[in-house]
């Protein structure tokens, strides 16, 4: 056939059954934790449900309407369409006032079902959370992406383990998204302007909840065939394709927001990959007038920068050859010079500078995070170089610690459980730890659900396996064998996650004849990997073919099993139903991880390396760790102490633990971990704590100094971009003369030191002079001001005496600083110096 085009038409759905699109085309908050509302589509028809991966769109699409009918006539079925969609409207009716303007919030990936496959990992997952929660917070919020239109890769691993890709094209109309219209009634559409010419760009919107997610695309006939192509694949490795990608996403979103008339306060970029968003928003001031540094300022004053990544090369960049042929003239736009556009960005890497998303991110945000405690530390360490004289700690980049959105990783047989026993109203206050009373949960009922839940998961994973032999044309005797795999009353652990080599998946085999022996023990033990390698990762790649190797040539090939296609929906059966958790991370490599999370919200414990989130969530009791929080001399070293760590801690305290029954046949001992990783993941882990901690410490901190430096005609931005030009060109002229003792020991006398700084015109309001303490190599940072002492011949005088409040060995210096009260941060811009 000569395709000259396609048309859907959605069913006519009789009467009683009309909620059913309404629910369907609001899937990804609410349906997809409500096993009420799963219950009605699988219902329709149970194979054709699994065979749409979940999709009540597709599902309502390819149903028989007899089917329909026939249900609109069952008083039973019809009653429980009409309860779902009460409970439906309630949800929605029922979601707190906003306390912000709009947040707009910019995710190169969301991670929201699988049936929308436009997510890699964690990064996306994270997104999609982040957006169901705000929705349960009654967050003001709005979601900027992209459409992928062939998804994210399909994984196939052959009987060697050897990876093969694959893409499905996805068709919007049969997906739960609506094209958005201007108000003319016409689709959307915006320009990018890339390589100097104009690309179109159109936009579709997914509805989470109260929450509307916009995901741009280019594929549109006007478009010539390769821009049509740049949102065709999340993570295309095509040189060129992720900078149009990132065009799109950051100048493009931010002129689709503009064309649907919404006026965000803050601007929340989820990782470096929309940064360019500042570009737009400062050339829109520009063209009315405003200088490049007032721009900036007033621009920055309202963003804020994620970081998900704790190594350098992880963080996208791109040649300065690059940006200048993508980013044609944009410098002009800016009114600045090129060297100026690039300095924006400029970081140096291997011996030669690129233009680092990250760094033009950081640059053009006044607050800035990551994503765990441990990985607010790395950050500031990675990016002290942006504010030199600064110690680590200084460096204006914080955390908030990611979190799961509960309902969407709550295995409902759970639900039930904890819905009998704890505190009425815990589900609407999550974030509360008196309402996750795991000591009211009965032994035998925790127990059995999480039996059940085990039992489900071996049931999938046979299925599961059975079609990937069944497709990789293996012999009928290893079909078989796939319907027998697992044993039920076994313990159960899952490595689930990305095959990236710094993740170790193979730590396990570090010593093959050791688990080898572990595995063959008195304790039954039976391990599932699943997860992608990046197809351009030829390491993780070969990751994958050694652990399939070592399996089969240890015999265990009934014990060990490797999955493929690790996605939502695997996902959600594995952390459900797991035991024990394994992550072996390179400590500190890991910026978060939320799997572990999921899991420990459904009962699994924790069986990990002490980076991410374990490195704070850690207790001794919830748990166990691999290795120690010391660093290595070398990454062989490290290895070989987490493996012997691994292998003694498996075999010695959790296989005696689990397999360790009271008369009634319980493992009261491992019930006690599980309770303890249930209460410690439930209420400090998940996504409502997560936004509620984005809401305190960066969206409303940010609208209010973004409202601050736009008032009155942007005053307060010029007047800081002022100050901070004035400070530049004078602190070469900056004098500071300091008189210290040097090494002494005080005896109880007080360290006394002697300063003079000649301003070079600044105002001393504006100049903080202190004494800076650190109690031992690795101790804390202490700030002690100096008291003015007088002014002669225009220098400054001040004098110090200090004695530490606690003994001990103290490393000193003195550093003369300046400071502005419109700064976000105190340490916003480094105008230091040190003696």
């Amino acid at each position: 056939m000569n395709i000259l085009g396609r048309i859907t038409e959605l069913p006519e759905l009789p009467e009683p059954l009309a909620p059913l699109k309404e629910m369907a085309y609001n899937v990804w908050l609410w349906w997809s934790w409500t096993p009420a509302a799963q219950e009605l589509y699988r219902k329709i028809n149970p194979s054709l449900w699994e065979a749409c991966r979940h999709n009540p769109v597709k599902l309502l699409l390819e149903a028989d309407p007899e089917r329909l009918a026939d249900l609109a006539e069952d008083p039973e079925y019809v009653a429980a369409v009409e309860a779902v969609h009460q409970s439906f409207r309630a949800h929605l009716k029922s979601r707190p006032r906003s306390e912000t303007g709009t947040i707009a919030y910019f995710s190169a990936e969301y991670g929201f079902h699988e049936s929308l496959p436009i997510y890699a990992g964690g990064l996306g997952v994270l997104a999609g959370d982040h957006v169901k929660a705000a929705s349960n917070l009654g967050v003001d919020l709005v979601g900027v992406g992209l459409f992928y239109h062939r998804g994210y890769f399909h994984q196939h691993l052959s009987p060697d383990g050897v990876q093969t890709e694959y893409h499905q094209v996805l068709r919007p109309e049969e997906l739960p998204l609506v094209v958005v219209r201007a108000a003319d009634g016409k689709p959307v559409k915006v320009t990018v302007e890339i390589e100097g010419r104009e690309v179109a760009v159109t936009a579709y919107q997914v509805q989470v909840g109260t929450v509307p997610v916009y995901l741009m695309s280019t594929d549109l006939p006007e478009n010539d065939p390769a821009d049509r192509e740049i949102t065709a694949e999340l993570y295309n490795a095509e040189p060129g394709m992720r900078i149009r990608q990132e065009i799109v996403l950051g100048i493009g979103g931010v002129r689709l927001l503009r064309a649907l008339g919404v006026e965000p306060k803050v601007w929340h970029m989820n990782e470096g990959h929309s940064a360019f968003i500042a570009l737009e928003r400062i050339r829109e001031l520009t063209e009315q007038g405003l200088d490049f540094d007032t721009a900036l300022e007033a621009v920055a004053a309202s963003a804020l920068f994620t970081t998900h990544t704790p190594v350098p090369a992880g963080h996208d960049a791109f040649g300065f050859d690059q940006v200048t042929h993508y980013l044609q003239g944009w410098w002009d736009r800016l009114g600045i010079s090129r060297e100026r556009f690039l300095a924006l960005a400029r970081e140096d890497r291997d011996g030669h500078a690129v233009f680092s998303m990250s760094v033009l991110a950081l640059k053009t945000s006044r607050f800035a995070g990551g994503v765990s405690r441990l990985h607010g530390e790395v950050s500031r360490k990675m990016f002290q170089h942006l504010w030199p004289g600064l110690e680590p700690e200084e460096v204006p980049i914080g955390h908030v610690t990611n979190g799961v959105h509960t309902w969407t990783w709550l295995a409902p047989a759970l639900r039930d459980l904890y819905e009998r026993y704890f505190p009425e109203g815990w589900m609407g206050e999550l974030r509360r730890p008196e309402h996750w009373d795991v000591d009211a949960l009965p032994a035998s009922e925790l127990w059995a659900a999480r039996r059940t839940l085990r039992e489900a998961l071996i049931r999938d994973v046979r299925a599961r396996l059975r079609e990937q032999r069944l497709r990789a044309g293996e012999p009928p005797a290893r079909l078989r064998a796939a319907e027998r795999a697992l044993d039920p009353g076994t313990l159960t652990v899952v490595f689930a996650r990305r095959f990236a080599t710094y993740k170790r998946a193979d730590l396990l085999f570090h010593d093959p004849e050791r688990l080898k022996a572990i595995v063959n023990g008195p304790y039954p033990i039976q391990i599932v990997f699943a997860g992608k390698a990046h197809p351009k990762d030829e390491p993780g790649k070969a990751m994958i073919q050694k652990i399939v190797r070592l399996v089969r040539e240890l015999e265990l090939e009934d014990r060990i099993l490797v999955l493929e296609d690790y996605d939502i929906a695997l996902a959600r059966t594995l952390v459900f139903g797991a035991d024990l958790w394994l992550n072996t991370p390179r400590r500190p490599m890991e910026a978060s991880g939320t799997s572990g999370m999921k899991s420990a919200l459904n009962g699994g414990v924790n069986f990990s390396v002490l980076d991410g989130w374990w490195a704070e969530a850690y207790d001794g009791q919830n748990g166990w760790a691999i290795g120690t929080e010391r660093e290595y001399d070398s990454l062989a070293a490290q290895d070989a102490a987490d493996a012997a760590s691994l292998y003694d801690t498996l075999e010695h305290e959790i296989l005696p633990l689990f397999y360790a029954r009271d008369a009634a046949g319980i493992p009261t001992g491992w019930l006690a971990r599980v309770r303890h990783s249930i209460r410690t993941a439930g209420a400090r882990f998940s996504a409502e704590r997560m936004v509620r901690e984005y809401m305190d410490r960066y969206y409303l901190p940010a609208e209010r100094h973004g409202e601050k430096l736009r008032a009155e005609g942007f005053a307060a931005a010029r007047e800081l971009a002022r100050w901070k030009a004035t400070v530049a060109e004078r602190w070469p002229q900056m004098r500071l003369e300091v008189e210290a003792p040097g090494d002494l020991r005080l005896n109880g006398k007080a360290l006394e030191i002697e300063a003079w700084v000649d301003p070079a015109g600044l105002a001393p309001e504006h100049l903080r002079l202190e004494l800076v303490l650190r109690r031992s190599r690795r101790g804390p940072l202490f700030h002690v001001p100096f008291e003015p002492a007088g002014s002669a011949n225009g220098r400054l005088s001040f004098r110090l005496a200090y004695r530490p409040e606690r003994p001990g060995s103290y490393a000193y210096g003195v550093r003369l600083s300046a400071h502005h009260p419109d700064f976000a941060h105190p340490y916003e811009v480094a105008f230091v110096r040190w003696a």
